[in-house]
């Protein structure tokens, strides 16, 4: 089981502003901020409270970009998440419905964030 991860990017202040807002229909928040002394270019741990699971540091971004896929409750938050997401700068890299080549209840949607990382909600549910 994976406890973490994360992803450097390169404008810190953008990236939590498009965070904040993608990843809030599921549930995220920010639970920890940390101080320059620790991270120079801003640095925080978002996550369901009360424990971040997702950091987005500042600096030089991942090269090659990164996928972290986030598991929602239900295909509706796969469908906020895509929405807010766009909304918050984000670009379309495949609208929410079905990807039944992984399964035949998986219904995700991506997003690449200000640094091109690829970032997903996905349903592992059944509709309904």
């Amino acid at each position: 089981m994976i406890d973490h991860t994360g992803v450097n990017v390169s404008n810190y202040q953008k990236s939590k502003a498009f965070y904040l807002a993608a990843l809030a229909p599921l549930g995220y928040q920010v639970v920890m901020e940390l101080p320059a002394s620790i991270v120079p270019h801003g640095g925080m741990g978002l996550g369901v409270p009360p424990k971040p699971d997702f950091w987005v540091a500042g600096g030089k971004p991942n090269d090659p970009p990164l996928h972290v896929a986030f598991r929602a409750q239900n295909r509706a938050q796969v469908d906020a998440f895509y929405k807010a997401a766009l909304a918050a700068g984000g670009r379309d890299n495949g609208p929410p419905g079905p990807r039944e080549h992984y399964h035949p209840n998986y219904y995700g949607a991506f997003v690449l964030d200000p640094d091109g990382h690829n970032i997903e909600a996905v349903c592992h549910d059944p509709p309904g």
